[in-house]
C-alpha cells in the first residue's frame, strides 16, 4: 500500500495510545476508518478527532478476547464500507508479576487481550483484506518481544508470540501471493496509557521492582510519543517492511536481542539483585 486515501482501515485498541494517533494520522490522509476499543468514552473521542477531517468514521465495542465478536466486527466492516485495505491489530494490555507470583486470571487475561486479539483480528479480516484484492495487515509486538525482562514473563509470552505468528504469516503471503502483505511493529517506550492501566502483583519486589513505581518508571523511560509512532508506523506499511523498530531504545533493544542470551540476562539479573538489596537496606528498622 502506497497511498491511504480513499482506503478503508480497521484498528483495535482506538481509544487512546497509539491507536488513536494511527487512526488520526490515517483520517488526515482521507483513509475511511472503522475503529474499536473496550473504552467507549476513550473511542467515542478518538472519533470526533478523526471526523473534522471529513472521513466516515465507524466505532464498535470489541472485545478483542471474545472470537466471535472479533469476526462479527470484520463482517460489518466489511459490509459498511465494502472493502478493508489495512488492519491494525493493536489493543494491548500490561501485567507486572513474576512468572511464579502471577495469578492464572491475570495471565489469561493478558494472553487473551495481546495474543489471542491479534490472532482473532488477523483471522477474521485475512479473507476481506484478500477480497479487496490490496491490503496490509500490522501486527503490534513490542520490543519485549525481541527480548525478555524480569517480571514481564506474561508480557513477553504474548509478544514473542505475535513476533512469531506476524513473521510465519508473512512468509505463507509471501508463498502464495494475493495483495495483501504484513508487518510486525516493535514500539519501544511510548508515552500511552497502558502502564497506568496495568495489573501489577507485589510478586515483583522479589525481582527488584515496586508496583507503587510501576507508572513512573515507565513513564520515564518513554521517549516517543504516539504521533510519531503513528507515522513511523504508516511509513514500515508503505515500504512493506517485514518489522519495524519504533523510538531509538526499539533500535537499542534489538542490539541486546542479537548478543548472547547469557550476557545481557546476567546484566538484568545483576541490576534487579542490586536494587532489590537497595530497597531491602532502605526499609526502616522495626523497633
Amino acid at each position: 500500500m502506497k497511498n491511504f486515501r480513499g482506503r478503508v482501515a480497521a484498528i483495535t485498541g482506538a481509544g487512546s495510545g497509539i491507536g488513536r494517533a494511527l487512526a488520526e494520522e490515517l483520517a488526515q490522509r482521507g483513509c475511511r476508518l472503522s475503529l474499536s476499543d473496550v473504552d467507549e468514552e476513550g473511542l467515542a473521542e478518538t472519533v470526533l478527532r478523526c471526523e473534522r477531517f471529513g472521513v466516515a468514521v465507524r466505532p464498535a465495542r470489541v472485545d478483542v478476547g471474545d472470537r466471535a465478536a472479533v469476526f462479527a466486527w470484520a463482517d460489518e466492516v466489511a459490509a459498511d464500507h465494502g472493502q478493508v485495505n489495512l488492519v491494525v491489530n493493536n489493543a494491548g494490555v500490561a501485567l507486572g508479576a513474576t512468572a511464579l507470583g502471577q495469578s492464572i486470571t491475570d495471565f489469561e487475561w493478558l494472553m487473551n487481550v495481546n495474543f489471542w486479539g491479534v490472532v482473532h483480528g488477523t483471522q477474521a479480516f485475512l479473507p476481506h483484506l484478500k477480497e479487496s484484492g490490496e491490503g496490509h495487515l500490522v501486527n503490534i509486538s513490542s520490543v519485549f518481544g525481541l527480548i525478555s525482562i524480569p517480571t514481564q514473563s506474561a508480557y513477553n509470552a504474548s509478544k514473542f508470540g505475535v513476533r512469531g505468528f506476524t513473521d510465519a504469516l508473512r512468509m505463507e503471503l509471501e508463498i502464495d501471493p494475493c495483495g495483501v502483505s504484513s508487518t510486525t511493529i516493535h514500539p519501544g517506550g511510548i508515552k500511552t496509557n497502558i502502564a497506568r492501566n496495568a495489573r501489577t502483583d507485589e510478586s515483583i519486589l522479589v525481582a527488584g521492582a515496586d508496583p507503587e513505581e510501576f507508572v513512573d518508571s515507565f513513564d520515564k523511560l518513554a521517549r516517543t510519543t504516539p504521533d510519531k509512532a503513528a507515522r513511523q508506523i504508516l511509513k514500515a506499511v508503505e515500504r512493506n517492511r517485514r518489522r519495524a523498530l519504533i523510538g531509538p531504545d526499539a533500535v537499542m533493544f534489538d542490539i541486546v536481542s542479537r548478543l548472547p542470551a547469557g550476557l545481557y540476562q546476567r546484566v538484568l539479573v545483576a541490576g534487579a539483585r542490586r536494587e532489590r538489596a537497595r530497597r531491602s537496606e532502605a526499609q526502616p528498622t522495626p523497633t
